[in-house]
C-alpha cells in the first residue's frame, strides 16, 4: 500500500514538473555586472552600424554603456565620451 502512495506522489510531481513553463528573463534582468570590459573609440561609419543600445548606469554598473551591433552581427562597446559617439547618442535621443 505504501509503495502505491509513493508511486502516485512521484507521478503527480512528474506531471506538475512537465506542465510548468520556464520564462526567460531579459538580458538586463540577469546581468548584475558591466557588459563592456573595454570600449572602442575609433570612428565606425554609420553604414556599418545596425543598432545602438544605450545602457544607463545603475546598481549593475557605474558606467553608461553604449553597445553597437554591427551589420556583420558583432557587438562593440563604444566609448561614450568620444565626440562621434556623443553625436550618435544625441541623434538617438532627439528622435
Amino acid at each position: 500500500m505504501m509503495g502505491k502512495a509513493v508511486a502516485a506522489v512521484l507521478t503527480l510531481l512528474l506531471i506538475s514538473a512537465v506542465g510548468t513553463k520556464g520564462k526567460a528573463l531579459p538580458r538586463s534582468a540577469i546581468e548584475l555586472r558591466c557588459q563592456c570590459v573595454g570600449t572602442h573609440s575609433k570612428f565606425i561609419h554609420p553604414k556599418f552600424i545596425h543598432n545602438v543600445n544605450l545602457v544607463p548606469s545603475g546598481p549593475h554598473c557605474k558606467n553608461v554603456e553604449v553597445i553597437a551591433t554591427l551589420t556583420d552581427g558583432r557587438e562593440v562597446c563604444l566609448e561614450p565620451t568620444a565626440p562621434w559617439v556623443k553625436l550618435i547618442i544625441k541623434a538617438i535621443l532627439d528622435k
